[in-house]
């Protein structure tokens, strides 16, 4: 990882900073010598977890607050220096079911805090954690930044407006912005009790417990980025200028079917089973079928490229949760 050193003595908000990648990205910035501020709601639904920070509790700032508090937004953002914005509700089956709530998480407070910035602190700068999911059912593979937008669930629509909204504001009001458009994030803290967050977390879950887990169809292609990966992203397009205003896939390799993933994972644990079954049809009805993005964009722009092979990303995975499990249930 590159050296980061604006990020010393600088004030950082993170957004959903107790969350899986707000609290990966929080021990990276306390190592470049950062004051960190985490903000989190904690609502048990959304990825929140105190453990996330355990062994620098007493390094970082903890606001237990709701992005949807615009009171609150506006106080916090005073002085910081960094917003990284990753508060959200990631769940697309909850969006279609509670759709009036994913679009206050998503859209309406994404609105405060922009304009908690615009008031209070317009020097800020700010990178929004978006979502390949904004793109719909692929037209063609990989999928760059052109592709036509067509999201297939409240999530994708809401994740949408929350990623423009920050592109306007810095196109109109100067506010600093930028959105990277994450794909399969999966590492150490992520949310493995349910599926909320990804697929991927209750399989691990399932194979630490040695239980089988279920893959759905298993001849999707996917790519998946390693949370390390995704943290070094978030930094390079907070420190670097060029990022402002623009919009970058974040990706990974190889590019494998769920079944060929499934078995690298099994392989990675030493053991395990899976059964193939085929999709349910709640979940048929928003699957997008083969994805996998092309992240040439911010490789050329902001120099990043996935550094975390998947075998070491998942071997890592796995050694966590085989520690901690059963902090995370």
């Amino acid at each position: 990882m590159q050296s980061f050193s604006t990020f010393n003595s600088r004030h950082v908000l993170i957004t959903g900073g107790l969350g899986f990648i707000g609290a990966n990205l929080a021990r990276h910035l306390l190592a470049l010598g950062a004051r960190v501020l985490l903000v989190d709601s904690l609502i048990p639904e959304y990825g929140g977890n105190l453990f996330n920070i355990a062994g620098i509790e007493d390094q970082v700032q903890v606001n237990i607050s709701d992005v949807r508090d615009e009171h609150s937004m506006r106080y916090l953002v005073q002085g910081q220096d960094y917003l990284f914005n990753l508060a959200g509700q990631t769940s697309h089956l909850d969006s279609m079911q509670d759709p009036y709530t994913d679009l206050e998480i998503n859209c309406r407070a994404q609105l405060y805090i922009l304009e908690a910035c615009r008031l209070y602190n317009p020097g800020i700068k700010v990178v929004f954690a978006s979502t390949r999911q904004i793109y719909g059912k692929p037209d063609y593979l990989p999928v760059d930044e052109k592709h036509l937008l067509r999201p297939v669930d409240v999530n994708g629509i809401n994740k949408m407006a929350g990623e423009w909204y920050h592109v306007l504001y810095n196109n109109v009001y100067g506010i600093r912005a930028s959105a990277l458009r994450l794909t399969n994030t999966y590492g150490p803290r992520m949310r493995v009790k349910d599926a909320r967050q990804t697929f991927l977390g209750i399989w691990i879950r399932l194979l630490v417990e040695g239980k089988p887990f279920e893959v759905w169809d298993g001849q999707q292609l996917r790519d998946f980025t390693y949370v390390d990966d995704a943290v070094e992203a978030l930094l390079l397009a907070a420190t670097n200028e060029e990022a402002n205003g623009q919009v970058f896939n974040l990706g990974g390799e190889p590019v494998v079917s769920l079944k060929e993933l499934a078995g690298r994972l099994v392989a990675a644990n030493g053991g395990g089973d899976y059964v193939v079954r085929p999709f349910p049809p709640e979940r048929k009805a928003i699957d997008i079928g083969d994805f996998y993005a092309d992240y040439s964009r911010i490789r050329a722009v902001l120099g990043w490229e996935p550094r975390v092979s998947l075998e070491d990303g998942l071997a890592r995975t796995l050694a966590f949760y085989r520690e901690h499990l059963s902090k995370y249930l």
